[in-house]
Formats: C-alpha cells, sequence, structure tokens
C-alpha cells in the first residue's frame, strides 16, 4: 500500500491500496474523512459545486488487480468496475450483444471525460447515466462487503444504495448473455429477428437540456420480445433522471406481457407510468415535467413497435 500526500496540509491524501480488502479496511479507519474514487469525474463536479466537502483522504481504487478487465465470464460478459466509460463504449462484445449499454455511454459527458471517468463511478454514483441500459439487462453487481465478494441484482443494489453509500465497493459488473444469440449489432431502437414468429426490440433515450454532458431530464430503456400478432412476449422498462436513483416498473411490466399492443395499451401504459414513475424536483424540472416527459418517450416507443410489427 502506497500514500501520495500533497505539499499542502489542506489537499487530501491518496491512498493506494493493492485490494479489495485492503481498500475496505482503509475506508473502515479512515471512516467519514475518506472516498472511494475511480475516475472521479461526478466527485469533482460536486466539491467544485460545494454540493458535497472534499474529504481528507482519497482511497484510489484503479491499482486494484483485474478491475480494469473486460472478459467473458460463464453466465456472461463481466465488465471491472475500473473500465474506463469509452473503453466500455468501444469495446466490440458490448457494441454487440448489448448496444442500450453502448448508446448510454455515447450520451454520457464529454469524450474527455469519458476517458477518465469509469463504469464503476457511474453505478456507484446512483445516478448514472449507465444505469437505466444496465437495468434494462439485468444486470448484476459484484461487491466487497469487508469479509467477501457478494453477488446482487443491480436492481436490488440500487435500493439500498443510499444506506451503502460510503461503505459499498463495487469490483465488476454482469451482463448474462441469455437470449441474446442472435444479436447482430443493430443499433439501439431497431428490432432483429429472434426466430420466424417473434421480434426483439430495444431502446435507449435521454432527454435533457443537451445530448451529452447535462444532468439528464429523463433517462429511459425499453426492450422486449414481440410476437408477429403485436403480442408483448417479454418487456423491460427502466427509468431514471436528474438526481433520482434509477428503476425498473417492474408493475407496469407484468400488466404489458400478454397484451396486444394497441391504441389502449398505449394509452394505459402512458397513464401507468405517470402514476408509477416518481422522480424528484429540482432545478431543471420539476417531477410532472418529468413523469409526462417519461410517459412519451415510452407511448412513442410502443407506437413504433407496434406500427413495424
Amino acid at each position: 500500500m502506497g500514500m501520495n500526500v500533497q505539499e499542502t496540509i489542506a489537499s487530501p491524501q491518496v491512498w493506494h491500496p493493492q485490494t479489495a480488502a485492503e481498500a475496505w479496511h482503509l475506508k473502515q479507519s479512515l471512516g467519514t474523512d475518506s472516498i472511494y474514487v475511480s475516475g472521479g469525474t461526478l466527485l469533482r463536479t460536486q466539491w467544485e459545486a460545494g454540493i458535497a466537502a472534499m474529504p481528507k483522504h482519497f482511497i484510489n481504487l484503479s491499482s486494484i488487480r483485474g478491475l480494469s478487465e473486460i472478459r467473458v465470464g460463464e453466465s456472461g460478459l463481466i465488465i471491472g468496475g475500473q473500465v474506463k466509460l469509452q473503453a466500455c463504449r468501444m469495446n466490440t462484445m458490448i457494441q454487440r450483444y448489448f448496444p442500450m449499454l453502448t448508446e448510454a455511454l455515447r450520451l454520457t459527458a464529454a469524450p474527455s471525460i469519458r476517458q477518465l471517468a469509469t463504469l464503476g463511478g457511474n453505478i456507484a454514483s446512483s445516478i448514472g447515466d449507465s444505469l437505466p441500459a444496465l437495468l434494462g439487462y439485468d444486470a448484476e453487481v459484484v461487491w466487497f462487503n469487508g469479509i467477501e465478494e457478494q453477488l446482487i441484482l443491480l436492481k436490488d443494489w440500487l435500493q439500498i444504495a443510499r444506506n451503502l453509500h460510503p461503505e459499498r465497493l463495487l469490483l465488476r459488473v454482469q451482463l448474462p448473455f441469455q437470449q441474446r444469440e442472435e444479436a447482430d449489432g443493430l443499433e439501439p431502437g431497431h428490432e432483429e429477428l429472434v426466430h420466424s414468429k417473434t421480434k426483439r426490440f430495444y431502446a435507449y433515450h435521454k432527454v435533457g437540456r443537451r445530448e451529452a454532458f447535462t444532468p439528464s431530464v429523463v433517462t429511459v430503456s425499453i426492450s422486449g420480445i414481440l410476437t408477429e400478432a403485436r403480442i408483448v412476449k417479454d418487456i423491460r422498462i427502466a427509468l431514471g433522471g436528474g438526481q433520482m436513483i434509477p428503476i425498473r416498473l417492474e408493475q407496469l411490466e407484468r400488466e404489458l406481457i400478454g397484451e396486444t399492443v394497441d391504441t389502449q395499451t398505449i394509452r394505459h401504459a402512458y397513464g401507468r407510468v405517470v402514476q408509477l414513475y416518481e422522480p424528484r424536483e429540482d432545478i431543471f424540472a420539476s417531477s410532472a415535467y418529468r413523469q409526462t416527459t417519461a410517459a412519451n418517450v415510452i407511448a412513442a416507443e410502443l407506437w413504433k413497435i407496434a406500427a413495424e410489427a
């Protein structure tokens, strides 16, 4: 373990643990005066804006072995928490099998920031633009609890995110390959033939004042399988935006499965999004505006899916 002490007393001390256990024990000993740091891009904006105070100690995770790799595992693609956003975006496996994530990263921050920011940092923020796309793929995360590594669905991890935030140490993300063997690298929003009577659809949208380096008003991912009779066989809808922790609209998903995508179904989906989605209000947008924007995006995608079917 090494320590790089800055020359001025006011500057934070930077620690470089070599293992997850080492990083964890540092956090326990340094307490609230310390913070885990990956790329540090989002944290820096918070410090400069006065949203958060700069701690006395940085625990730099970039030296932990094995966290900067993208590899194929037994059940899916494994992405280390320290992999840069740009490296994820340009990875051919992610482009081919998980195009919503590629699109989400294209719309995340500016190109120079994507060279520094990490996927782990984007996830650990609990509000990153990658999260709705990852939720659409039933992503799992591996994190260290001080004793061992634990595997948990991302959607469940986000539910306890606020309580675990100071202590959690994200190591890897796992994206399952199941039912994606036919993927041919189509861009988000296109459909692919799963077999002769069903089509897969997927799309990712970020609505903001600008496309990239801005807090999003709403982020949406929608994916699933539709039969040739326009009956929903499978669907996943995830929403985020602003400072809200992204969620899956699982109740609406259950209501849509088995239904024919027609005017009545789309109207039902629109109304349920407004009911189920409870975003926070901030200086950029009201809660009601975010709700109607999300409902409009999802309704528009369902119209498109039905028309192309």
